[in-house]
């Protein structure tokens, strides 16, 4: 494994992207179960133009072909490939205020060069689980972790993350990431309860700017371009409101590029031990 992801670490991006395209097509043929999320996630999205799905298929694969090179090569290699950053100006004025920031940045295009392109410029730390795979966790801990800050997905990996956000630095998340037991609330995402972590509102309260972002991969491996959006609206109201306000400003994002989110992730299941979503018989 270690030898294959070394060897695609060398290989042309635009090559990467054609070789994962491939693969994403077959992840689709081959699972059933991985076809029926990704066409009822769409469905529920009220997403129905063919090559919008089409496109997602290809993206799904070239989000994983892409990744030995996203950690493998070295950090200015990496940042080149960013050929256009809108947004910027954000970031540049958390720093003038002295806050920290908070980025949220869902599976849409390519989230591991965002928090990679930050790093380049002031310290991040983002949110860390273990792959399943024991034999990745090294490739991951040695590529990401020699440009960012690991927190491991536990209570001393938050604590690790208030701490940073208290000092000013960055912290990034996967915020549409179904969480734990007991690490989330049942809220609307595209209209459809969905487990939500409530640990970005709750990391939000530590007065840190609240940012969401995302890499647009562009075409024929000419890179990408990094986005920063602020919320639409500032978040209030109980633990389970803001949760809720998170949701709508990632399905905002998504809707702005739908042909390069994880559509086939199973977004709506239900972690065990996790109370049963609203309107569900116990």
């Amino acid at each position: 494994m270690i030898f294959l992801c070394r060897f695609l670490s060398m290989l042309p991006l635009c090559l990467l992207h054609v070789l994962g395209a491939g693969a994403g097509w077959l992840a689709y043929g081959l699972s059933g179960s991985y076809r029926r999320h990704f066409k009822a996630n769409l469905t529920q999205a009220g997403i129905t133009d063919p090559a919008v799905a089409r496109a997602a298929v290809a993206a799904a694969g070239r989000t994983l072909f892409e990744l030995p090179k996203l950690w493998l090569r070295p950090q200015q290699e990496i940042v080149r490939r960013v050929v256009r950053v809108s947004g910027w100006d954000l970031v540049e004025a958390a720093w003038s205020a002295g806050r920290g920031i908070l980025f949220l940045t869902p599976h849409l295009g390519c989230f591991e060069i965002t928090a990679q392109y930050y790093a380049a410029h002031r310290p991040m730390t983002v949110l860390y689980r273990r792959p399943k795979r024991a034999a990745l966790a090294p490739l991951i801990e040695r590529g990401r972790g020699a440009n960012l800050k690991l927190a491991p997905a536990d209570l001393s990996g938050v604590r690790s993350l208030i701490r940073a956000l208290r000092a000013g630095e960055a912290v990034g998340m996967l915020p549409d990431q179904v969480p734990g037991q007991g690490e989330g609330v049942w809220v609307p995402f595209f209209d459809r309860p969905a487990y939500t972590m409530t640990l970005a509102a709750r990391l939000a309260d530590t007065g840190a700017t609240p940012l969401l972002a995302y890499a647009e991969r562009l075409s024929a491996g000419a890179g990408y371009h990094l986005q920063l959006f602020p919320l639409p609206e500032p978040l209030t109201g109980s633990l389970e409101d803001r949760a809720a306000q998170l949701n709508r400003a990632l399905e905002g994002v998504i809707r702005r590029c739908p042909r390069q989110y994880l559509w086939g992730y199973n977004r709506y299941k239900h972690p065990a031990g996790a109370p049963l979503p609203p309107g569900e018989a116990s």
